[in-house]
């Protein structure tokens, strides 16, 4: 089994200091890219998706085929509960920030705000993204983490 030239792990310790929620999701909002947890056949699934913030909340495109454009057209009013994801941490240091959001996510009908998530939002793949789901988030919570004092 090769290694991929992997750098030593620094030394000495890390601390991982606990975000308020304000904060949490202003460095979501400064990062395009993250992760989609829901459930698909009972089971987790995860995406890599790019989204934007908009007003508290994350939006994402998706395609009409996507588990996750099927499982919010099915969902009742509440909508589907989902985890979105999103970190940067330095590969060398060590140090960074992780953010979880919690919360419903529910499919974008009104053709306004499809339109202009459509132009806010450029998905990364290369194929048509007609729809948007928006995640309204219940929980928020975040760390960053730095080096440990002393």
């Amino acid at each position: 089994m090769a290694l991929d030239q992997a750098q030593p792990v620094p030394t000495g310790p890390r601390q991982s200091i606990a975000l308020d929620s304000a904060e949490a999701l202003r460095l979501l909002g400064s990062v395009s890219y993250g992760r989609i947890v829901f459930t698909q056949h009972a089971l987790p699934t995860v995406r890599p998706v790019n989204h934007v913030l908009d007003d508290g909340d994350i939006v994402i495109r998706t395609h009409e085929r996507a588990a996750l454009t099927s499982r919010t057209r099915q969902a009742d009013g509440q909508g589907v509960v989902v985890a979105y994801e999103a970190d940067v941490i330095d590969p060398d240091t060590h140090l960074g920030w992780s953010v979880v959001v919690t919360g419903y996510a529910h499919l974008v009908t009104d053709p306004q705000q499809l339109a202009r998530y459509q132009e806010l939002l450029r998905p990364w793949v290369g194929r048509a993204m007609d729809y948007a789901v928006r995640i309204r988030p219940d929980l928020v919570t975040g760390i960053r983490l730095a080096p440990a004092d002393g």
